[in-house]
């Protein structure tokens, strides 16, 4: 009996020993979590909802991927790192990315993602509400307006610049100027900014000019405009000295009553600037207009200036944002006459690129331009 029990634990001892020994080589295994996880997500353009993602790693066995349309949704498992999901409606989603070694061990990375989906990726959205300026101020005349009321741009107060001005028209921008992304509709000026390829660029907009054909020197200029957004989109409404082809920028003087460079946290802000010659350099002099709540696509704003021999006064519907003293001899460009832009860029040094945030089309809306003097 005595030998039985001693033989049971030798048993047990060894089998002990052998357990010991296989639980020490499971803890010196060291796990190794995937590494340069890199995620880029592409957004359809064309209104489909149609996003794609396409993941890389390394040390990684598999990827899930949730598109955040639900809080109950079920991931994508994918081994190559590659998905697509077609979103039901707009708005802005978050996209979480996992690469795995195992169920439990993975390093993760989001992107928020931009998506128009349906009629309203294309068509333009001409909003009903907004600020409105008079017809009529005391003491002063309407000497020219355009209300858009036809049904094409008319061509004996504007010309179309056309091209991406050899060099991105001095800033970097991305776009290729073209006629054919202006229109005029339901009493409405709509330039529109597109992500096509066209001439070598991979961008189109338009740009419009008054120049030789309708200049001013000093006046009240009332514009009544609803703005495009998103990161990359820079539209503008401004004026340059008519004799620009003579003594060149910026001695000619530029006036810029309203730009806005777009994206988030950014749409809501309009700039008012003047540039001029200095000695020989460049100055300029500018202050910026915030709204209290929404941004300037929400609805229509009118943006003015008043223009007198002694200085230039920025308004946002009404309200004053910027003023300069235009006396001193150094600033002598803004006693000249002036020509009218409205134009869309796309990218360029103030507002950078686009990104995958930025939905297009876009369109800026310009219900009138009024003159008084």
């Amino acid at each position: 009996m005595i030998k039985r029990l001693k033989a049971s634990f030798t048993y047990i001892l060894i089998a002990m020993v052998v357990c010991m020994g296989c639980g020490g080589d499971n803890e010196d295994q060291q796990l190794t979590l995937p590494s340069n996880l890199q995620v880029s997500v592409t957004v359809s353009d064309n209104g489909s909802g149609l996003v794609s993602v396409a993941a890389s790693a390394t040390n990684v066995n598999f990827y899930t991927i949730y598109f955040g349309e639900s809080t109950s949704e079920t991931p994508l498992k994918v081994t190559d790192g590659k998905a697509t999901h077609t979103y039901a409606s707009s708005g802005t989603y978050t996209v979480l990315v996992q690469a795995h070694v195992t169920n439990s061990d993975f390093v993760s990375q989001t992107k928020q993602v931009t998506v128009v989906v349906g009629s309203n990726s294309g068509e333009v959205i001409i909003p009903t509400t907004g600020y409105s300026t008079p017809e009529t101020y005391n003491g002063m005349t309407l000497v020219w307006r355009d209300e858009f009321d036809g049904a094409t741009l008319n061509t004996t107060d504007w010309t179309h610049e056309i091209g991406n001005g050899t060099n991105g028209w001095g800033n970097n921008e991305l776009q290729y100027y073209r006629p054919e992304n202006t229109t005029v509709k339901d009493g409405h000026l709509i330039i529109t900014a597109k992500k096509e390829s066209f001439q070598g660029s991979n961008y189109t907009s338009s740009r419009i000019i008054t120049n030789g054909k309708k200049t001013f020197k000093y006046g009240r200029v009332d514009i009544r405009a609803a703005l495009p957004k998103g990161q990359g989109i820079w539209p503008a409404l401004w004026m340059l000295g008519e004799n620009i082809n003579t003594v060149s920028w910026p001695k000619c003087g530029e006036i810029d009553i309203m730009e806005l460079v777009g994206g988030t946290g950014k749409d809501n802000t309009v700039y008012g600037t003047v540039h001029w010659d200095e000695g020989g350099n460049h100055a300029d002099y500018g202050k910026s207009y915030k709204l209290s709540s929404g941004i300037f696509n929400d609805q229509f704003h009118v943006f003015s200036i008043v223009w007198t021999a002694s200085k230039i006064t920025w308004y946002v519907d009404d309200v004053q944002f910027n003023v300069i003293d235009t006396t001193p001899a150094g600033l002598s460009e803004f006693q000249e006459k002036f020509f009218f832009i409205f134009n869309v860029a796309v990218g360029g040094k103030w507002p950078g690129n686009p990104d995958a945030s930025t939905s297009f089309p876009q369109h800026m809306v310009v219900d009138y331009i009024r003159i008084f003097q």
